[in-house]
């Protein structure tokens, strides 16, 4: 569970100091000290600490001082409007600052001039089609000639494109090798990432400790996704036994930095009195928070707290408002939720009709719990006309997928006569849950 979030790109530059790198991008004739000055500024400013020269003072893109990054650099390409270095660090500062219009000739010069930083960087704008026309193809090229090189990031992010089938076939066997051989370098995205291929058994064997294991050096490095997916770990006993003290601890650690997936696990623990006391005002706060993100599990978890008044004063509106931006966003049970209350009249008056739309819906997608309800609309002429044979498709299929009242009301129905109808107790509304382990494909983040 966790955003697995992409690292940024890092130039593997020969040389140990800033002024040792100097020294290869411009003859010692012209490297005054002013020179020298203007670009151990931009560097101080704008530099990776994936750059090898740069580990102590270079940054994350999200920890750039934009205004102070970009005037720096723009200073020293003034100084030396022929340095590819130069130009990849300010091509990075007016891409942390959203002026990717300024950002790509920038990057684009420089990759070809086989600038690694730059390389990575514009290859993962090429695959996510930030800035520039998306061309994954070209995009995983650049990614790939970075990576053969030992760059980090980009192996993490090209470990990215052969997970998704990005500009690449997808082949998990090499997402998992490039994840390593970052993950190797402590890059911590990668660590988080290679221990979900473990976890899922994705290009090697099933491994729930190694997955611990590798979300742990994540978790050490203060990487969320790492945090989140070790919470999850310990939240469901995958590999460790169950804690949810320590989850709730590591979710709490991910939501301090702001990440959905913890905001949201958090306020599960908090809603169930899990590791934690009981909470649902804070609950409450914190799938807000998330929700805010349109995350679309928390916008459901959230719906339910104001359909049954649970930690926030009971607003259906509010809470139907929530679950259509869930059931929009993908969340196949917020579906299922908005149904039941147009079947049942709660909050609205009864309308079978977006009944029938937000259940098919549901139903549809395969969500068990929507097939069933899918079942009892039909079974009872619910805006439709009845229909045994169709109830008994989708409370077959609701059956398959092993949900028990699906399986009772098949049973039921196969053994009734036909004018059987269920109960109320035929439907069920899905309640709150923590998130999945997922990867998240934004490919520029650490």
């Amino acid at each position: 569970m966790g955003s697995i979030l992409k690292p940024e790109r890092g130039l593997a530059w020969g040389g140990a100091v800033a002024g040792a790198v100097l020294g290869l991008l411009a003859p010692a004739a012209t490297a005054t000290p002013a020179l020298a000055a203007a670009f151990d500024d931009c560097a101080a400013e704008a530099a990776s600490q994936w750059e090898a020269g740069f580990e102590t003072i270079g940054k994350d893109l999200s920890g750039i001082d934009t205004k102070a990054a970009i005037a720096a650099c723009q200073k020293a390409l003034k100084a030396d409007d022929s340095s590819m270095q130069v130009k990849t660090w300010l091509g990075r500062a007016y891409y942390a600052d959203s002026q990717d219009s300024k950002a790509v000739p920038l990057l684009e010069e420089a990759a070809k001039d086989g600038n690694l930083l730059a390389l990575a960087t514009f290859g993962d704008m090429l695959v996510m089609g930030t800035g520039i026309d998306k061309d994954m193809e070209r995009g995983a090229g650049l990614l790939q000639e970075a990576a053969d090189q030992g760059f980090a990031p980009a192996q993490n992010s090209l470990g990215l494109s052969y997970d998704y089938g990005d500009g690449v076939d997808q082949d998990y066997y090499q997402a998992q090798r490039w994840y390593r051989a970052a993950a190797e370098q402590g890059l911590p995205r990668a660590e988080s990432n290679l221990g979900l291929m473990y976890q899922e058994g994705l290009g090697l064997e099933r491994d729930y400790i190694a997955a611990a294991a590798w979300f742990g050096r994540a978790a050490d490095h203060g990487d969320a996704s790492g945090q989140v997916n070790l919470g999850k770990l310990y939240q469901d006993g995958l590999g460790v036994e169950i804690d949810n003290e320590r989850a709730a601890e590591l979710y709490e650690k991910a939501a301090d930095q702001g990440d959905m997936y913890g905001l949201n696990n958090l306020g599960f623990l908090k809603e169930n009195g899990l590791g934690v006391d009981e909470d649902l005002e804070a609950a409450a706060e914190l799938y807000e928070k998330a929700a805010d993100q349109d995350f679309a599990l928390a916008q459901h978890n959230l719906a339910l707290l104001y359909e049954d008044g649970r930690g926030v004063v009971q607003d259906y509106d509010k809470a139907m408002e929530l679950y259509e931006k869930a059931a929009n966003g993908g969340e196949l049970r917020a579906a299922v939720n908005l149904g039941l209350l147009y079947l049942n009249g709660t909050g609205t008056d009864v309308d079978y009709a977006k009944a029938l739309q937000w259940t098919q819906m549901a139903a549809d997608g395969g969500q068990p719990i929507g097939q069933n309800n899918m079942g009892h609309i039909y079974e009872n002429g619910l805006g439709v006309k009845a229909d045994k044979d169709e109830a008994l498709h989708w409370y077959q299929l609701s059956a398959d997928q092993g949900y028990e009242l699906g399986i009772d009301n098949l049973t039921r129905l196969q053994n009734a006569g036909e004018d059987a109808a269920t109960t109320d107790d035929g439907v069920e509304t899905p309640t709150t849950t923590s998130a999945p382990k997922t990867k998240s494909k934004d490919k520029i983040s650490n």
